[in-house]
């Protein structure tokens, strides 16, 4: 039974059944429907369905997973059709709505029920020591940021967040918005999911980029997919798992959970799928404890280059190695040279696999001459993150699998467009090549003091030092770490801004004063300027494509995020400012022709954009097999054997997805996959660890985190399940769990929250949980 939007449903007595073995079939499609038509209704939904992820269509607000060229008439999965008809709704929040609810009425309803009132419809603005937001005009909130803007000590008191669902011309305008101001000051939601790997591929390779095409999968005789969910997370990439599988590939699947939909996909575009027994993705699986992924590649290096030395040239591509890497000696002098026994004791420890285990999936390496390797969060939020993958890159140089087609690195991305806002220099620390572009295309001397990561900006809150807090998009308090800190830091703020398209947690956690402003989604025609305009986005694989909206928007005071942004800029930077930004708001074509010349790789940026599908940007290591790193070369890197420390008692949580969920985004209270519905606060604990804790299935606990600094992070009134994870370790759903992280335990280089990382232990349940 669907509920009332204006009720909030409890989600802390959730109904438990076995998990899952299977993925996608026949429950897809008709949870997809029935949430459109929920929704959005019959026409207007079908009419967004028909146009996702078409070229002449819109790009999914949802996950960054690329498109092939030859496309199903429905190319979207079932998180997909949720987020469009999220987005497609018929129900809006109005003035009325906010002037029956209070800051504080909001602030106690959860954040699934918040989502669910609807679409923003007008800026509004709520006063310091006001109740209630009150609805304001556009030029009356760019009045306000302007002033609070103007009255810093300096433009480093101001941080401008971004979300990864921003368009490329949207983002690029944003930057040049905050640099022509006069800060760096650009953390985005990378700095929460795939820092590690930006750091770790610019390192050794040079480009922070994976290195594989959608082709390479095809073609590949090994898929090794480790600390990644594609069945809740990137749903389409089942499909072209599924399709490597019928080409020929074998799958290897290294992760503490198993995931129904590495198990088995019952691909609901084929008959096979939604009538017979599906594909069988997952050929051998290896649950390994949390943090173990350094260990286990660091297993499989020391078994290539032993393989080699006993039979030289059988493990290894020695003439790549040579031609084309540097560091190979040190490396391999490092792996080798600690006492098998202990070396082998440490890997144990750390993986928890079996050695045989380990040997049946070198076999399928050294069978295999393709090898790609796909990662997500699973891997690059842990301490040891940027060591982790920089042991992967050694796995792929090892064998000559970067730049070979078939083989490569595929970190897969979450938000649709997190990719590309990077590229269009959302980042706190540019290049100097990209600032001094920049600089001379708009005729400006660019600040060169790198700026605020997340964790940073949310200590330079906490510490007084920002007034205002300005986010294009997404849901900062909900995303970031350690909830209650982050909380507190947004308070302290003179004034927060929040351009959105639905309501959130982070619209009723405010600073002295704050505004709303409602922006266009993918899915709304964009007739900015008095014409139809298309934005671009980037993918998960490098390919850059337009976007066109196809829904009237429900009311006209939403504007485009590039409208939004370039009148905020003429309002703050003033009459005189050089910039043409009413052009550009005119004119997104404008836009395109600045990129052109400011970013490599955009030749010819506005023809291209018009090509159906899109096109690849160049990725020197992919394309020609060189490497832009310091030494010229690909780097291979020493990274000694480091995994979690967890203590006698306690277990090492990572924080996860429900199948009803895209990010912060709860599209629902159900977990069909684990088999979880009605409620999210749940912890999925082994029942070998349950036992020695004394948490019996079904029972009520409190999750307690540990960090050296002293500060209790409590999750209260969490239902425990039994459930098979690995040994010591335990996971629970985000948003909610976020509380848990501490801000201070980051990864070494890329200061990423450890969410997959933290110790725990478990108390005696304290009552009913707040609503978060």
């Amino acid at each position: 039974m669907s509920r009332a939007p204006h009720e909030d449903p409890r989600q802390d007595a959730p109904r438990i059944g076995a998990p899952g073995d299977s993925a996608a079939g026949v429950p897809a499609v008709v949870n997809s429907l029935r949430v459109v038509g929920r929704q959005a209704g019959v026409a207007r939904g079908l009419l967004t369905l028909r146009d996702v992820n078409q070229k002449k269509g819109f790009d999914c607000p949802g996950c960054a997973w690329p498109e092939g060229d030859h496309r199903h008439a429905a190319e979207f999965c079932e998180n997909g059709a949720k987020a469009v008809a999220e987005e497609a709704t018929r129900r809006a929040v109005t003035p009325e709505f906010f002037a029956r609810h209070s800051v504080a009425d909001l602030a106690d309803r959860s954040g699934y029920w918040l989502g669910q009132q609807g679409r923003l419809t007008q800026p509004m603005f709520l006063d310091a020591g006001a109740s209630h937001y009150v609805p304001v005009s556009w030029e009356r909130a760019f009045d306000l940021v302007a002033e609070e803007l103007g009255a810093l000590d300096s433009p480093d008191g101001a941080v401008f967040y971004t979300s990864g669902r921003t368009s490329n011309e949207a983002a690029f305008l944003y930057q040049l918005f905050a640099r022509r101001f006069g800060t760096n000051n650009l953390p985005d939601c990378s700095n929460m999911c795939h820092e590690s790997s930006g750091f770790a591929l610019t390192e050794t390779l040079g480009v922070g980029k994976g290195s594989v095409l959608l082709e390479d999968l095809y073609r590949a005789d090994l898929i090794i997919v480790a600390g990644q969910n594609p069945g809740t997370n990137h749903p389409r990439m089942l499909t072209a798992l599924e399709r490597a599988k019928r080409g020929g590939a074998r799958i290897v699947t290294v992760n503490p959970l198993p995931e129904a939909g590495l198990q088995q996909f019952k691909n609901p575009q084929t008959a096979r799928g939604l009538a017979g027994g599906g594909t069988r993705l997952t050929d051998l699986f290896l649950q390994i404890r949390l943090g173990g992924d350094l260990a286990l590649f660091r297993a499989w290096n020391r078994m290539l280059l032993e393989a080699d030395r006993a039979r030289p040239g059988s493990a290894l591509d020695r003439d790549f190695v040579a031609e084309h890497t540097h560091g190979f000696e040190e490396f391999a002098e490092e792996l080798c040279s600690a006492d098998d026994a202990a070396f082998w004791a440490d890997v144990e420890r750390a993986t928890g696999l079996p050695r045989e285990q380990i040997d049946e999936a070198l076999a399928m390496i050294l069978a295999s001459r393709r090898i790609v390797v796909c990662w997500a969060m699973g891997l690059t939020q842990h301490r040891h993150s940027v060591p982790t993958i920089r042991e992967i890159v050694n796995f792929l140089l090892l064998r000559g699998n970067v730049g070979r087609p078939g083989a490569g690195v595929c970190p897969v991305r979450g938000h649709s467009n997190v990719q590309g806002d990077r590229t269009m220099g959302i980042v706190e620390r540019p290049t100097e090549e990209f600032l001094d572009a920049l600089g001379a295309e708009f005729g400006f001397a660019p600040p060169r003091e790198h700026g605020h990561d997340t964790v940073r900006a949310i200590r330079a809150m906490r510490d007084g030092k920002v007034g205002v807090f300005f986010a294009m998009g997404g849901n900062f308090v909900s995303a970031s770490p350690d909830t209650l800190a982050t909380e507190d830091a947004m308070r302290r703020c003179r004034l927060t801004v929040h351009v959105s398209t639905k309501l959130n947690r982070s619209h009723v956690v405010t600073g002295a004063r704050a505004l709303i402003l409602p922006a266009l989604g993918r899915t709304d025609r964009d007739r900015t300027g008095g014409v139809e305009q298309f934005v671009t986005v980037e993918d998960s694989m490098g390919m850059v494509h337009a976007s066109r909206g196809s829904v009237r928007p429900l009311s006209d005071q939403m504007r485009s995020e590039v409208a939004i942004v370039a009148g905020l800029a003429r309002r703050v930077l003033g009459a005189h400012d050089p910039v043409p930004w009413e052009d550009f708001t005119r004119d997104y074509d404008l836009i395109r022709d600045r990129i052109e010349r400011v970013v490599p790789g955009f030749d010819d940026f506005n023809a291209r954009a018009r090509r159906p599908g899109g096109f690849a940007l160049p990725h020197a290591p992919r394309d020609d097999r060189r490497f832009p790193t310091a030494t010229g070369k690909a780097n291979f890197t020493v990274n000694p054997m480091t995994a979690p420390e967890v203590p006698q008692g306690r277990l090492l949580l990572q924080t996860l997805r429900s199948h009803d969920q895209f990010n912060t985004t709860v599209y629902g209270l159900d977990d069909r996959y684990r088999g979880v519905r009605g409620g999210r606060r749940v912890v999925l604990v082994n029942p070998d660890d349950a036992a020695r804790l004394g948490l019996a299935d079904g029972s009520y606990t409190d999750i307690v985190s540990e960090w050296s600094d002293g500060v209790e992070r409590r999750a209260a009134h969490y239902l425990v399940v039994h459930y098979p994870t690995a040994r010591g370790c335990a996971a629970a759903y985000y948003p909610e769990t976020n509380v848990l992280v501490p801000l201070d335990s980051t990864a070494e280089v890329s200061n990423t929250p450890t969410s997959k990382s933290v110790v725990v232990r478990f108390e005696p349940d304290s009552g009913a949980a707040a609503t978060a």
